[in-house]
Order: structure tokens, then sequence, then C-alpha cells
């Protein structure tokens, strides 16, 4: 079971009606806020255009660029 929460004063409030039983472990993994995925893009892209010369396959083939494994 997935439950998406949202912190508010460092208390995790799950969505109404949502319920664990005292004692339950739970795994917490945050997720992006939409600011942190636009700036987290935009780093992306600003690398991404300062590369020159790659393969056209290397998307594809990225394993035999890598660690020499054959092409696909």
């Amino acid at each position: 079971m997935s439950v998406t929460g949202i912190v508010t004063n460092g208390v995790i409030v799950l969505p109404p009606g949502v319920q664990f039983p005292d004692g339950t472990e739970v795994e917490l993994t945050p997720l992006f806020s939409a600011k942190d995925a636009e700036e987290f893009t935009a780093e992306l892209l600003r690398i991404a255009s300062q590369t020159k010369n790659l393969p056209p396959d290397l998307a594809k083939n990225h394993d035999h660029y890598l660690h020499g494994l054959p092409k696909k």
C-alpha cells in the first residue's frame, strides 16, 4: 500500500480516512516538489546542451560505450 502525506510542523499528515495501527513500521521517501523538479530539469538540460560528438546510438548502446558490452 502506498500513501502520500504532507509534513506539517514536523508531523506527517495522512489523507483523511487513512490510518495505521500504532507500532506500524513505515518507509518514507520524500517526493520532489514541482520547484525541485523544474530546477533539476533545467540543470540537466544545461549540462546536456554542452555535450558534443556523442554517438547517435548512445541511449540504446550506453552499456557498450561505458562497459564494452556488445551493441544492441
